[in-house]
């Protein structure tokens, strides 16, 4: 029985998703290092850019620029599962070590627990207010430049609730069930819609089909993300009860379909509310309310909200472990 549990532990679907974590952990995605992502957002660029000459071309409407919209949202995913796959095919067939190290590098890619607490803390714990508008402003789309203290926390509060979906639960729910190309085929999806989901003039039909694939891919990783994030913070201390109640009431306010979700189960945990006031491009935007304000947002605020995030990433790395050594337990 021990040794039949060690072989299972030892496979590299199962041992390279420790050691994916593991390596996120310690590493996470120092700027300047080279990223898929970056390239995935490439590719996306340049065929948003063919794609909007073949409209002009042939004095195309709308009917035209969603067609392609469609395909780009069909294409991009479809061409990195392959590249994904095929890096996997190559790794399994050349041994075990290079198996798992490919699978461990791919997930680690795939993983930005680290990097969102880092480049979250940096905004936080900037001593001058300059300072910290401009971290803040690599990690967030709204603007940043006449904020204040207090908006510089709020939003480096929301931003962890709402990329704990993102980076951490969605990513990982869909390895659990795809392996590495499902990972990955998910991060070409949310980046599609980071690019060209929006709602506005100018993506309205390129990036209509972008940004359902992204509502329709992030629907359970995002219901999902409240009870782990609820189970995080029971673990540090934070109530988990008020991240439920809050989550439950207040989640299906927010405009987008998923986003919500993590930004109110943090609100509940920490005892504060998001939302509210913000600017994207110039235009000011009230967002829902979320959570109640029994605390004041501060810089401690977003410490905690850290803490309860990188502890929700290592719950949900177990439970992926968990499904991963039971998937493989019920194909044997």
């Amino acid at each position: 029985m021990t040794s039949l549990a060690l072989r299972y532990l030892l496979d590299p679907a199962v041992a390279s998703i420790a050691f994916g974590g593991l390596l996120d952990e310690i590493v996470g995605d120092p700027r300047g290092f080279p990223h898929p992502v970056r390239w995935i957002g490439a590719a996306i660029a340049t065929l948003e850019r063919l794609s909007r000459r073949i409209v002009i071309c042939f004095h195309a409407g709308a009917k035209l620029e969603r067609s392609l919209g469609i395909a780009i949202a069909l294409g991009v995913p479809a061409a990195t599962a392959a590249i994904v796959w095929g890096i996997m095919l190559l790794g399994d067939r050349s041994g075990y070590w290079p198996s798992l190290l490919g699978r461990s590098i791919l997930i680690a890619w795939g993983l930005a627990a680290k990097s969102l607490a880092v480049e979250t803390l940096r905004a936080a714990r900037a001593v001058d207010l300059e300072t910290a508008r401009r971290e803040l402003s690599m990690i967030v789309g709204r603007d940043t430049a006449e904020l204040d203290r207090s908006e510089i926390d709020r939003a480096c509060v929301e931003t962890v609730g709402e990329n704990t979906t993102d980076a951490i639960v969605a990513p990982l729910f869909w390895l659990a069930l795809a392996g590495p190309v499902g990972l990955w085929t998910y991060k070409s999806i949310s980046t599609l819609d980071s690019m060209i989901g929006y709602k506005d003039n100018r993506y309205r039909y390129l990036g209509w089909a972008s940004a359902r694939l992204d509502d329709l891919a992030a629907f359970v990783p995002a219901r999902l993300c409240l009870v782990v994030i609820a189970f995080a913070a029971t673990l540090r201390g934070e109530s988990g009860r008020s991240a439920l109640l809050i989550g439950f009431r207040d989640a299906r306010k927010h405009a987008s379909p998923n986003s919500g979700w993590g930004e109110a189960a943090i609100a509940g945990a920490l005892g504060v509310q998001l939302g509210g006031r913000s600017t994207y491009q110039g235009k000011i935007t009230d967002k829902p309310l979320l959570g109640e304000a029994s605390n004041p947002i501060e810089r401690a605020t977003v410490e905690r909200a850290v803490t309860v995030m990188r502890t929700a990433a290592r719950l949900m790395l177990a439970m992926t472990i968990c499904l991963k050594l039971i998937m493989i337990r019920l194909r044997d």
